[in-house]
């Protein structure tokens, strides 16, 4: 198997390499460390980059580099890759599958265990802490569900698009659960790192809503609706706060342009 490209775009892993200074004064010398990267051309043509951590498996924030910052400074290391990265990349997919069918099913606890045995070799792994506190949400564990929160709340990767759908039911089972808090906290966060995506906005409006903070759940569907004007849920959902009466005529009729 190639280690650097798949379907004529570069995929594998590369290493770059840092030099340090160790000591002071006579005794100051110059210690080279190799640091592995796992590498991916994204279909902007961009060069994805992850560092590799003792597991051998890709970890952390991943940043983007031009292709000639990576044919300059980044040698490729098709042999490492095949041995030892790719097998454990492979090992942690079956493992999450396997994790994912247990909880779908309702086998939380074989769920929990091997979501378990991922996070035990990538704690930053999203797909794990995604599926494990959904675990935890659906078995009503709310204790170990806020430990949980705490942690992907503050992983950028959590909010990437590839995670979209994961992200989504996470802030649902988080309102059904009634950690309110939680779940406005969480998405907050997510705005902070995506402004442009209505849904967001109106999953936070209906935290307002279960919160009594209709003056916040109508600004969230506001904002939304200046994004996606004559969306359909979020029009369904004025209309439904004006048949209530919690929402002022003068609030409606500052959106009657965009429902």
């Amino acid at each position: 198997m190639s280690a650097t490209f798949k379907q004529d775009k570069i995929y594998g892993v590369f290493s770059s390499q840092e030099i340090k200074k160790v000591g002071t004064g006579t005794t100051t010398r110059k210690t080279v460390s190799k640091i592995f990267w796992f590498v991916e051309e994204a279909e902007d043509g961009s060069i994805v980059v992850q560092s590799i951590n003792a597991n051998y498996v890709p970890t952390g924030v991943k940043k983007k580099i031009t292709k000639e910052v990576l044919l300059e400074k980044y040698s490729p290391e098709p042999e490492f890759y095949a041995s030892a990265v790719y097998p454990k990349m492979k090992e942690l997919d079956e493992t999450l599958d396997r994790a994912d069918e247990s909880r779908k099913k309702g086998e939380t606890f074989t769920a929990e265990f091997e979501y378990n045995h991922v996070l035990n070799i990538d704690i930053g792994n999203v797909r794990a802490n995604f599926g494990i506190g959904l675990t935890y949400l659906e078995r009503g564990d709310s204790e170990k569900a806020k430990n949980i929160f705490e942690r992907l709340v503050n992983l950028e990767g959590a909010y990437a698009e590839e995670h979209k759908h994961l992200f989504n039911e996470f802030g649902i089972n988080l309102r059904k659960s009634k950690m309110y808090t939680q779940a406005v906290e969480y998405y907050q966060r997510a705005l902070q790192l995506n402004k442009t995506d209505e849904n967001i906005f109106i999953n936070l409006a209906r935290v307002y809503l279960e919160l009594k903070q209709y003056e916040d759940c109508f600004k969230a569907l506001e904002l939304a609706l200046h994004l996606s004007p004559k969306h359909e849920m979020a029009t369904k959902f004025i209309f439904w706060l004006k048949d209530k009466n919690l929402i002022t005529p003068k609030q409606f009729s500052q959106i009657q342009n965009y429902i």
